[in-house]
Order: C-alpha cells, then sequence, then structure tokens
C-alpha cells in the first residue's frame, strides 16, 4: 500500500499562484527571523520554534486545503497560521503575548489558532494534536461534511503511542484525515535513523493498509499536488493517509538551541544550497515573472513583517481578570470550585503582585 517517489502528471502552478506562493514563502522566512530577534530581546516569552527551510512543505501542504477544510498542527506553527491566512499582526501579537493576537495573547508561539480560518491550532504535546485530528475527522464522517482533516506532525511524534492510535482508527473508520508528516531529520536533537527503526516514515502506513506517500518537500508544486491528491480522496472517498514530507530545518530545535551539537556546520550549509526560496524564485524568474517585480515583493513584505513588530509592541497586554476565559465550560463552577486561582486560600480573584498584569 504505501508508495514512494510517485511520477504524476505534471503539476504546473500558473505564475500568478507561484507569485503568491513565493510571496508568502517569503513572509513566514522573514517574519521568523524578526521573531527570532524579538525573543531574544525577551518581548517574547515561552519557547519559539523556527521553520527556516521548511517553507515550501508548508506553503504548499496549506495551498492544497479546501476553504472549509480543517487543519491541525504541532507546536512548530508560526508558518501554518501565516499560510493560512492569520495576519502577520496577529500572529506576532500573539508571540508577544497581547491582547490582539490570536489566542487573545494566551497561547503564545506553540498554541495559534484561528478557527474562522479552519485552524484548529499548534499544540504543545508531542503527538497530542493526533486525537485531536482524528477526532475532528470522526465529526465530519457523523456529520456528512465532504470536508477534510489536514494533521501536522513532525518525524519526533511518529514513536508515541498517540500515532499508533490514531492512524489505526483512522484506517478502521476510514476517516478523511491526512497525516503530514514533516521529515526534517531530527526530532529535536537526535536523527530519525537513531531514533526509528523504520526510518522511511511513509512505509509505516501500510501497518494500517493506508496509503502512505513521500515528497521532496522542498519543491512547492510537487507538494502541493501530493497534498492536494491525497485531501481530495480523503473528501471524497473517505481514504486516510500518510505523506512524508522531506526536507529541513536550518535552525536547532528551538531559538534556544545552536544546533551544532548534534550536526556540522558543513551540513547546515549543504542543504541551504537547496533553499526552497532560492528554488521557489529561479523557478518564478524561468516563467517570466521579472527579477525586479520579485524585489519590490520582497521589500512589501519587509515592510509588513516591521509594521507586525510595531502592532505587537504598542498593542495592550490581556486583562488580568479575563486570563482564565474560558478555560471551564459553562455550568462547570461546582465541579472546578477548588481549583479557582488560589483557592486553597480562600481568594476569588486573579492577581498580581507588583503590576505584573500592568
Amino acid at each position: 500500500m504505501a508508495t514512494i517517489d510517485r511520477t504524476d502528471a505534471p503539476f504546473d502552478l500558473d505564475s500568478e499562484d507561484l507569485y503568491e506562493h513565493y510571496r508568502m514563502m517569503f513572509l513566514i522566512r522573514r517574519f521568523e527571523e524578526a521573531a527570532e530577534r524579538q525573543y531574544k530581546a525577551a518581548r517574547i516569552g515561552g519557547y519559539c520554534h523556527l521553520s527556516s527551510g521548511q517553507e515550501a512543505t508548508t506553503v504548499g501542504a496549506v495551498a492544497a486545503l479546501e476553504e472549509d477544510d480543517l487543519l491541525v498542527t504541532g507546536y512548530r506553527c508560526h508558518g501554518f497560521a501565516l499560510a493560512r491566512g492569520v495576519p502577520a499582526e496577529a500572529v506576532m501579537a500573539e508571540l508577544f503575548g497581547r491582547a490582539h493576537g490570536c489566542a487573545h495573547g494566551r497561547g503564545g508561539s506553540m498554541h495559534l489558532l484561528d478557527v474562522s480560518r479552519g485552524y484548529y491550532g499548534g499544540w504543545g504535546i508531542v503527538g497530542g494534536q493526533l486525537p485531536i485530528a482524528t477526532g475532528m475527522a470522526l465529526s465530519l464522517v457523523r456529520r456528512g461534511a465532504e470536508q477534510a482533516v489536514l494533521c501536522e506532525l513532525g518525524d519526533g511524534a511518529v514513536n508515541m503511542g498517540a500515532w499508533h492510535e490514531s492512524l489505526n482508527l483512522a484506517a478502521v473508520w476510514k476517516l478523511p484525515v491526512v497525516f503530514l508528516v514533516i521529515n526534517n531529520k531530527y526530532g529535536m536533537g537526535t536523527s530519525v535513523e537513531r531514533a526509528s527503526a523504520e526510518p522511511d516514515i511513509f512505509k509505516r502506513a501500510a501497518a494500517y493498509r493506508m496509503e502512505g506517500e513521500r515528497v521532496d518537500g522542498d519543491d512547492l508544486e510537487q507538494m502541493e499536488a501530493a497534498t492536494s491528491r491525497l485531501l481530495k480522496r480523503a473528501r471524497e472517498e473517505r481514504r486516510p493517509a500518510v505523506l512524508e514530507a522531506m526536507t529541513y530545518r536550518y535552525r536547532g530545535h528551538s531559538v534556544a538551541d545552536a544546533g551544532l551539537a548534534y550536526r556540522t556546520k558543513e551540513e547546515i550549509e549543504e542543504r541551504r544550497r537547496e533553499d526552497p526560496l532560492v528554488r521557489t524564485r529561479e523557478l518564478l524568474e524561468a516563467r517570466g515573472v521579472p527579477g525586479e517585480g520579485i524585489d519590490a515583493l520582497e521589500i512589501e513584505v519587509e515592510a509588513e513583517v516591521e509594521a507586525a513588530v510595531a502592532f505587537a509592541e504598542h498593542d495592550e497586554a490581556p486583562a488580568v481578570d479575563r486570563l482564565a476565559a474560558g478555560v471551564y465550560t459553562p455550568g462547570s463552577e461546582e465541579q472546578f470550585e477548588r481549583m479557582r486561582p488560589g483557592g486553597p486560600f480562600g481568594e476569588a480573584e486573579l492577581v498580581f503582585a507588583g503590576g505584573l498584569g500592568a
């Protein structure tokens, strides 16, 4: 059932679509570079995981989604939020923990979401999004909706129990879900070869009698073509699938990781020679888009990122008394009474000493 390196009819994007895809790829790259600077300046708290080098995988996969399809991802999710249409200002404000962030300042870098766009979030627990996506696909089936779920995960998540359980249920129940495995060669600091007895992840789909494919994730057109085909089958035929996208991340696991303890500078530089942004720009120029027009696009995007940072810097912090809003379901007050902030001492309000909430 598992296949590799499919050779379907050529999938050539027209110049307009390719131009817009390149714009999004460039936006993701520049956005994350700005996010790293702001993180190092202590304006962004928590964790910050960058995806530099994976832009073609992200943009190609999201471009394959229909408007009413659903998207669930892991925590390396800045690019997915942007590609799904979440404004750069809302994403940057969320990284800053501001009130007008896409999760109202409660999620941060690892938990972006925008339900209005069918993006049901980045999930911080490794593999935690898999059962969620499977349940969402089951809901679509029960409602008779001709939609599909795209569930993104990293290669480090495929050895978790949630992976096996979710794929098994998806296959048994014939659920419309595509599991997109972004294989960037390393799960944190451990290579796939050292962590997985079967490093060809797409082959694992065969254990569940599910289709599995591998694609060059740095080839934008291949990526969109493969994702589109599998999502179409999921919608129309309720056939789940595994799609393994081969790519690379130039940065470490997170901003706090230099990424050099487990790989060499030479390896990174060799992979940079296959930069998907360079490949896509060259493809644009080969199809007649003038370099001056691409340069203007890049200048425009850089201004957009600067504006997003400025917006986040000046946006207000969430109101302290609203930080716990939405945590408990209406009607559950009695069940969670003892779990109120400061409950052991009888406090009923969430407050911060020293004006931290200001």
